[in-house]
């Protein structure tokens, strides 16, 4: 019998399911750049569920690439070029508003190019903002760029994107910065029950897929038992569904 948090979780999965919803969720992992434990690790504790890996475009390596050829269900992102910040300290953002737009404009063409080649079609035209910040001014340089989608942190907004464009954010972090470790079981689930919630309501948007964030470069041991526990919680339940990054953003074909 489920105890706690994880028994309101399964009772916030019963209320989806009494209202013939499917409560949508997806796995973002960032930072990748090469093969290695780590990936190994992540990949391993994702196992059959759907991943997307966001690739620092500027830096990924061959390796990498030959890994996630392997991968069932995989999908790469575009993680900016090479995951610097440009911003004032205390901010980061390899993308605020003073930088040059033909600088912008010629690191998501080279991006975009760079990651088709490496990873061919497993490679989805959405972009992923290092330290998730990304200056608007910047969108229609995304389009020109061939990326049709973009990844962010929080309930996506009400915004104006370039037609056809795709927003799908992630929600749930797993690593807390400022202790450098898992967030803890309780905080994680308590976050996720209340943006599930957020959704069942209509309090943000219904159709927009929870996703969970990772950072294999830095998880630990916890955030793995965590997830583990998640994934089989969910996967053989009615009116959950983890979606691949083709389908968050409409490439399933």
């Amino acid at each position: 019998m489920q105890t706690g948090v994880w028994r309101e979780l399964d009772e916030e999965f019963d209320a989806w399911a009494n209202l013939r919803q499917i409560a949508t969720l997806w796995w973002r992992d960032d930072d990748a750049i090469d093969d290695g434990e780590r990936l190994v690790q992540l990949l391993r504790a994702a196992d059959t569920c759907p991943i997307s890996l966001a690739v620092v475009s500027g830096h990924a390596t061959a390796r990498l690439a030959k890994r996630m050829a392997t991968i069932p269900k995989a999908a790469v992102l575009q993680h900016g070029w090479s995951h610097a910040s440009y911003a004032q300290p205390p901010n980061f953002s390899e993308y605020p508003g003073d930088r040059r737009v033909d600088d912008v404009r010629g690191e998501l063409r080279e991006g975009r190019s760079r990651l088709l080649a490496l990873f061919d079609h497993l490679a989805l035209p959405v972009f992923v903002p290092p330290f998730d910040s990304f200056d608007d001014k910047f969108l229609s340089q995304l389009a020109e760029a061939g990326l049709r989608g973009i990844s962010r942190m929080g309930p996506r907004a009400t915004r104006a994107l370039p037609d056809g464009f795709v927003e799908a954010n992630v929600h749930i972090p797993l690593h807390d910065w400022h202790k450098g470790c898992f967030r803890g079981e309780e905080a994680t689930l308590g976050a996720l029950l209340r943006h599930l919630r957020a959704r069942r309501r209509c309090q943000v948007d219904l159709v927009e897929p929870v996703g969970i964030l990772t950072h294999h470069l830095v998880q630990d041991d916890r955030s793995y038992e965590f997830m583990t526990r998640l994934l089989a919680e969910t996967n053989s339940r009615p009116g959950v569904r983890w979606l691949s990054g083709q389908e968050v953003f409409g490439y399933d074909h």
